[in-house]
């Protein structure tokens, strides 16, 4: 009877815990039937002990097992929701993102790069000509007026652009020209890089800095020609000269590097008849402006230091040329994208990019 006894007590105490254990996961309902057995079976022991335990016992055992079974039917349930759940919340996310992938791609601006880069060339061309010819005939002795005193036919490109109204409008004309500039600087950067692919591994790094210096040197020449604009000769004539030689640093120093790099990524028998009139025209203009510079140089010396007549009227001549074989090197973008165009869309990023960077096959197939 004894080892009886702790077998008994053995398996009570087992069941117990086991009863613990399951507690934790019922839902109130199934503990309160839990609860009520455990009451049953404490009865029950007390029972046993006066000679009733054998049926009650077996009772006890059929509550026990069908609350312990419910229990777990209501944990799988429970998982089962959760399951459910978490399958919903992926289904919704796949369809969010493939209602976002389907969404149209809508063109909100479409424009001509080649008529934006005529436009912004020409544009201080032409306000260059028109200050000029309205500061000659109705602001003669203003422009004309020099520290030297001697005798001066062609004015200075800052003598015309500082009087009023000119200044006005030559300012506005460049801030109008400056805006597209700094977009065409990065498309001249993005353009040569694409041709990289085309060179010999060697020659990449080397030539991936010279694409690099010559987008810095494109900046700040353009920022430059700001200083030099907004800040004139008669406002302030030490940090104009100073902008002024940077301008022309730059400038200089931006052909050289881009006629360098256009023999270094185009062989002659690959280029077709734009490629062939840009290269040319960008050494024509490079030859002019160094040339100009040269002159520049001689006749501002003799007017600064000698005061020599006329020296005034042929530094305002090479600057004339400086400026406009400037203003034509950068109109040659005409021939370097001839059938471009800037877009401003609106579409989902994964559509853009399998748009745009999609092979030319995929682009004429769809």
């Amino acid at each position: 009877m004894s080892e009886e006894g702790e077998e008994i007590s053995n398996l009570s105490s087992g069941s117990e815990v086991q009863h613990m254990h399951m507690n934790m996961h019922m839902a109130p309902e199934v503990k309160a039937a839990s609860a009520t057995a455990s009451s049953i079976s404490s009865g029950s022991g007390r029972n046993s002990g006066n000679g009733s335990g054998g049926s009650d016992s077996r009772i006890i055992g059929m509550a026990s097992a069908s609350v312990y079974d419910t229990a777990a039917a209501q944990m799988q349930e429970h998982k089962t929701t959760i399951s459910c759940k978490s399958i919903d919340k992926t289904t919704i996310s796949s369809s969010s993102l493939e209602d976002r992938q389907s969404q149209p791609l809508a063109i909100h601006y479409l424009a001509s790069f080649h008529q934006i880069c005529v436009v912004t060339a020409l544009l201080p061309l032409v306000t260059l000509f028109t200050c000029f010819v309205t500061a000659y005939v109705f602001q003669y002795d203003d422009v004309h007026e020099t520290h030297c005193r001697v005798y001066n036919i062609i004015p200075s490109i800052s003598a015309i652009t500082g009087v009023s109204p000119q200044r006005y409008f030559w300012r506005f004309s460049i801030a109008l020209h400056l805006g597209p500039r700094i977009p065409i600087a990065f498309v001249y950067k993005n353009y040569y890089r694409s041709q990289l692919a085309n060179l010999a591994p060697a020659l990449v790094s080397r030539t991936n800095w010279l694409i690099t210096l010559i987008l810095v040197l494109n900046c700040v020449e353009i920022a430059s020609l700001g200083g030099v604009t907004y800040i004139s000769n008669r406002e302030n004539y030490p940090i104009h000269e100073k902008i002024f030689i940077t301008f022309m640093v730059c400038s200089l120093c931006y052909m050289l590097a881009t006629i360098k790099l256009n023999g270094i990524l185009h062989a002659p028998h690959t280029l077709n008849v734009e490629q062939k009139l840009s290269i040319k025209w960008k050494k024509i203009l490079f030859v002019v402006s160094i040339l100009s510079t040269i002159g520049l140089l001689v006749f501002f010396a003799k007017h600064r230091f000698y005061c020599h007549d006329l020296a005034f009227s042929w530094f305002a001549f090479f600057e004339y040329l400086i400026a406009i074989a400037n203003m034509l090197f950068h109109f040659t973008i005409i021939w370097d994208f001839p059938s471009q165009f800037m877009l401003i869309v609106q579409a989902p990023r994964e559509n853009l990019s399998q748009y745009f960077c999609a092979p030319p096959s995929k682009q004429k197939s769809d």
